[in-house]
């Protein structure tokens, strides 16, 4: 078994191979840094860990395209639409990336919508900190709140 001074320098030695600025422009993680809000940040975010999975090149690519198809503003996009039948919607089904379709993308676009409109969230925070208490000693009950927020949201 591995001892923890070993797993703190394991560690250590990653936060310096990776915390560095140059890394971040080969990496997903670019998507949400070319934002500067939070909402915008958060959405890129989400999108962006949500496909990435495969070819770091084309994960990057199709969050970009995804951010272009939402005008480079997603949170504006997300907020201004008017409901499912949205015209703003439809360059948004023909999306995909290996297996995330546009299905899939409107049903996070629809739930993204219902949290910030008319939950009236100002940050996907909530979305994990309701899960929460003082008590637990791992983020499972958060990600195990925001999986069932996400997918049983009345939309």
């Amino acid at each position: 078994m591995i001892e923890q001074r070993q797993l703190i320098e394991f560690f250590n030695r990653k936060v310096n191979e990776y915390n560095q600025p140059q890394f971040i422009a080969a990496d997903p993680i670019c998507v949400p840094h070319q934002f500067s809000t939070l909402q915008d940040i958060e959405i890129a975010g989400l999108f962006a860990a949500l496909i990435a999975w495969g070819n770091r090149t084309s994960i990057i690519n199709n969050a970009r395209k995804l951010m272009q198809l939402m005008g480079q503003q997603p949170y504006h996009f997300i907020t201004q639409l008017t409901g499912p039948e949205d015209p703003q919607l439809k360059p948004l089904f023909s999306f995909v990336h290996r297996t995330f379709n546009g299905t899939d993308l409107m049903h996070l676009i629809h739930f993204l919508h219902h949290h910030y409109v008319i939950a009236q969230q100002p940050s996907l925070e909530t979305a994990f900190s309701d899960g929460l208490t003082a008590n637990d000693d791992s983020i499972e009950p958060a990600l195990n709140h925001f999986y069932h927020y996400v997918f049983n949201a009345q939309l």
